[in-house]
């Protein structure tokens, strides 16, 4: 029997679900073990306990503001049916309908599960087809294709906010409805392939060895109600059992398999068959070759005398899955699984065989299955967000205010106009709800839409005051309240707005407001007069200071290097002082005591001839190019008073400069720290940004040739390594990426922008960040999850920036959707196709061998889990045989070692090959490299372990 069969044995089994019982109030927070169970379309306030599993199911009126209640028809209300599926909530107005699920803990990791019973409850007997997201991302198409079958949908997902929406989209094949749905939390440690970027969908769950067939177990024996399912072939399985209790010795167990379900198993009916289950991918409009992550779950039920010996293998599609002989322990709990989807399979079949020394079959006691959906679309920006979502409860605006303000683009909320970013969160600019029937006072919410430019209130029934708030709006340009019932004057912060001309403010048409004489003018300004002495005055002393200064400069250059001119700075290793952490501490102006030379502001007008020509722009501010006085070029970064980088970072980079000195690491000559005005003024790199060059806007219009695109990995991989291993404390970059490595003339490259460093103990194990820093692509998945960078945070991200040297690509692919390149890379090399992920503009002039070991290690690089990815150390060493590998093509000889001989094999990053081969790891001079995907719960310090 395949998971296919099992899992529509679990849509019939859960119908059998029976609840009726006591009253409860509704409420739209979780209870008090986090759990929400919500019955859809359940109508008035009244809930109702589950007889089987005592949870509370409560109506859903709190969680969503449209839609209509239904009752299934009669002919499809039986007896046993679960009284959570007699009636469902269905959405005949509006493209995207959401519920929203409030008050969880943002950053952990939930499932939801949704069900589904059509019933002909419009009795038009046309049962629908739409899409369900979680928040913007998409989970799954719902196919219902019988009225009297249900669908349970579960996804396991990473939430970053404290709050997640679960929305029925339209797509024009009838009208989406929903008879349920439920929310669990989980702890942050299970289920390792769920993580930020990543998403699990259930395939099917299910429980070996029981010998009823309704014998499901869910909550309270699991106490994250996950249902398993019992799997009863009594022809082709023998069924063993125990009572004794299953126990799991890891203090970091990633599943938590209830003690009740590994207390089955199976073995082969004939003893020296094999165990066989398969299952059948299910393409997906969104993913029409999704990949599936698998997790088997074992323990030894039969206390083995000395002489006997179970062992087997675990193959899919005849190839070997888990590489190794494996022997489950007595009584003790453990799990293989994989981290990396497989796809491209038109079929997935699993056996597991006796090895040869095994006196006994093999056994099993559980598995899980799921597809593998992305998460990586960012929604809008959350304090807009709970500004927004305020302003509609408070106003109770209806229009298709549903789901995420602005994402995607096609579903933005009417009214708004959103400004989005490649490398942050999507913003609320504008708003309009002119003639909307706003009632009440002016929300302070709106106050709180930091990035917003323009807001219209015009012609509503606003009442009461206008609040001071809205004058702290600092990108607001024009704010339209004409035609209200405001009352009062207009508060003095907006009036000083107006005045100095940044604000554009219409109030006409408001009886009630400013009639108090002079109450809504701004205070005088000061007399023409005055204006006409001072500015001839201001003026001349302009012109005179600016004479007397260039007469100063034309002195100094005839004079040669004053005392405070530059000396080379060492580029070798020094002793390696305790840099500062850029994120802890702080900094004051007093004591800031640096070892290069400082300037004044004046200095850096000279310098930068008034600041004429812009090199770049980052988040501290612009670059622009210089020359001292000696003629040395220079580049002088300017922090903007806009920037969101502060003193703080300004700070933290200048202290970090003066502390570490390497060849390949940007050196800083100078730093001005002049009233307001802070700078730092480094070496000038000719070439640009790497990022430049990948995209093909670099200041030299031709491309990088494969040896150059190794040397600047391997540079940078140096320079990496050093911060990590040369610096004492080691130091964490945070914001390693193609924008942030930049070249000089020779194209040597170096690491720049240190402003988000961080110094880090490896006994610091709890070293975590209030704020996550970093650019979107490039940020370290554990990273976000824990809060707790470390320099395996570096290494993630310098992964991502080999493979942007190796495909030519950006980090987050736009066309046809975002997509990471991390994921794009996979996908082609599970497939063996290293010529369609290398760069195209390289022609083919590469050594083959050379271009799959980079790719190799950039995919070892960006590992979900941090303990699989290599050091600096290792990665600069594995970049040097690239480059050697190279060389020797270019020279003609043959420097391949024997690594990767015989073609292209991918076995470290996917033992699913598209064309259903497994390479055979023996090809490589690695070692088994399938250990960094296919992983085994850890079970005690002697116990054999694949990570």
């Amino acid at each position: 029997m395949a998971p296919a069969a099992a899992r529509s044995l679990l849509l019939l089994l859960c119908l059998a679900v029976a609840a009726t019982a006591g009253v409860l109030q509704a409420r739209a927070q979780p209870d008090s073990i986090g759990f929400i169970s919500i019955d859809c379309g359940l109508p008035g306030t009244a809930s109702y306990v589950d007889d089987a599993t005592k949870l509370a199911y409560v109506p859903d009126a709190a969680f969503i503001d449209a839609g209509t209640n239904h009752n299934i028809s009669a002919e499809y209300m039986t007896p046993t049916l679960s009284k959570r599926y007699h009636n469902v909530r269905s959405f005949p107005d509006g493209v995207r309908n959401c519920y929203t699920l409030r008050s969880i803990v943002a950053g952990l990791k939930y499932l939801l599960r949704a069900t589904f019973k059509y019933g002909n409850y419009d009795n038009l007997a046309r049962p629908p087809i739409f899409d369900l997201y979680i928040g913007v991302n998409f989970w799954t198409m719902v196919n219902v294709t019988d009225a009297g079958s249900a669908i349970i949908l579960e996804a396991i997902v990473l939430v970053p906010d404290d709050f997640v929406q679960v929305c029925l989209v339209n797509t024009g094949s009838g009208t989406p409805f929903i008879s349920g749905l439920d929310l669990r939390p989980l702890k942050s440690t299970l289920y390792p392939q769920a993580n930020a970027t990543q998403g699990l969908v259930l395939y099917a769950r299910l429980n070996f060895g029981p010998t009823n067939s309704t014998a499901i177990i869910r909550y309270p024996e699991d106490p994250h109600d996950r249902v398993w399912i019992p799997w009863v072939n009594t022809a082709a399985w023998n069924s063993v059992s125990t009572t004794l209790r299953v126990e799991d010795i890891a203090d970091d167990d990633m599943f938590e398999v209830p003690t009740k379900v590994l207390q089955t198993a199976v073995t082969p009916r004939n003893a020296s068959g094999n165990i066989e289950f398969s299952w059948d991918p299910e393409p997906q409009p969104k993913d029409p070759t999704p990949g599936y992550v698998a997790n088997m779950h074992f323990s030894e039920l039969e206390l083995l005398p000395g002489n006997a010996a179970r062992q087997f293998y675990v193959n899919l599609n005849g190839k070997p899955w888990y590489p190794k002989p494996y022997k489950p322990m007595y009584l003790i709990s453990d799990t293989i699984y994989n981290s990396n989807p497989g796809r491209g399979f038109p079929h997935y079949n699993i056996s597991i065989n006796a090895t040869a020394n095994s006196t006994l079959p093999p056994m099993i006691n559980a598995v899980e299955v799921f597809s593998v959906i992305p998460t990586t679309k960012v929604g809008t920006d959350s304090q807009d967000v709970s500004a927004i979502t305020a302003i509609k409860a408070k106003y109770g605006v209806k229009k298709n205010w549903m789901g995420d303000p602005c994402v995607p683009k096609t579903l933005a909320w009417e009214g708004l106009t959103c400004s989005y970013a490649i490398s942050s969160p999507p913003r609320i600019t504008s708003l309009n709800l002119s003639f909307s029937g706003l009632n009440g006072d002016i929300s302070s919410s709106f106050a709180n839409l930091k990035a917003v430019q323009y807001i219209d209130l015009s012609h509503n029934n606003l009442a009461g005051s206008v609040p001071d708030s809205l004058s702290q709006l600092s990108s607001l340009t024009v704010l339209d309240l004409t035609g209200n019932k405001l009352s009062g004057s207009i508060p003095s912060g907006l009036l000083k707005r107006v005045q100095d001309g940044s604000l554009n403010l219409r109030y006409g048409d408001n009886p009630n407001l400013c009639t108090n004489g002079k109450s809504c003018q701004a205070t005088k300004t000061k007399s023409k007069l005055a204006i006409y002495i001072a500015v001839p005055v201001v003026l001349v002393v302009v012109i005179v200071s600016v004479a007397v200064l260039l007469l100063c400069f034309c002195r100094r250059k005839k004079q040669g290097p004053t005392s405070n001119s530059v000396k080379p700075q060492n580029e070798t290793t020094v002793s390696h002082a305790p840099a500062p952490s850029a994120g802890g501490g702080s900094y004051p102006q007093s004591s800031l005591q640096l070892e290069n030379r400082r300037f004044t502001y004046k200095e850096l007008e000279m310098i930068t001839d008034s600041f004429q020509r812009v090199l770049g722009r980052g988040g501290f501010g612009y670059v622009y190019d210089g020359f001292l006085e000696d003629g040395t070029q220079v580049a002088v970064k300017l922090r903007s008073d806009s920037s969101n980088q502060g003193v703080k970072e300004f700070l933290a980079e200048a202290q970090t400069l003066t502390k570490i000195h390497h060849k390949n690491l940007v050196s800083m000559i100078g730093y001005c720290k002049d009233g307001d005005y802070m700078a730092l003024v480094y070496e000038y790199m000719s070439e640009g940004s790497l990022q430049e060059h990948i995209s093909g806007n670099g200041r030299n219009t031709g491309f990088l040739s494969w040896r150059q695109r190794l040397r600047i990995a391997m540079e940078s991989a140096q320079g990496l390594e050093y911060l990590h291993k040369g610096c004492s404390p080691p130091l964490i970059h945070r914001d390693v990426k193609a924008a942030n490595i930049l070249l000089n003339a020779k194209l040597e490259a170096k690491i720049a922008d240190f402003g988000l460093t961080k110094a880090y103990r490896d006994d610091d194990t709890h070293m975590s960040t209030n704020t996550l820093v970093g650019t979107l692509g490039y940020v370290d998945p554990e990273y976000h999850a824990t809060m707790q960078p470390t320099t395996k945070s570096d290494v993630y991200s310098f992964g991502v920036v080999l493979l942007e040297l190796v495909t030519g690509r950006p980090a987050i692919l736009r066309d046809p959707e975002p997509t990471s390149l991390i994921q794009w890379a996979r996908q082609r090399l599970a497939r063996g196709n290293i010529e369609g992920v290398a760069d195209p503009r390289m022609r083919g002039d590469h050594d083959v061998n050379s271009v799959w070991k980079a790719a190799d290690v950039a995919l070892k690089c960006t590992a979900q889990a941090s303990a699989h990815r290599p050091t600096m150390t290792e990665v600069v060493a594995q970049l040097q045989e690239c480059l050697e590998l190279e060389e020797a093509r270019a020279s003609g000889g043959d420097a391949s070692g024997g690594y990767y001989a015989g073609g292209g094999p991918y076995s470290g990053y996917n033992a699913y090959a598209a064309d259903g081969q497994s390479t055979d790891v023996s090809q490589t001079s690695t070692g088994f490299e399938v250990e960094h995907n296919f992983e085994r719960v850890p079970t005690m310090p002697t116990g054999p372990a694949a990570r």
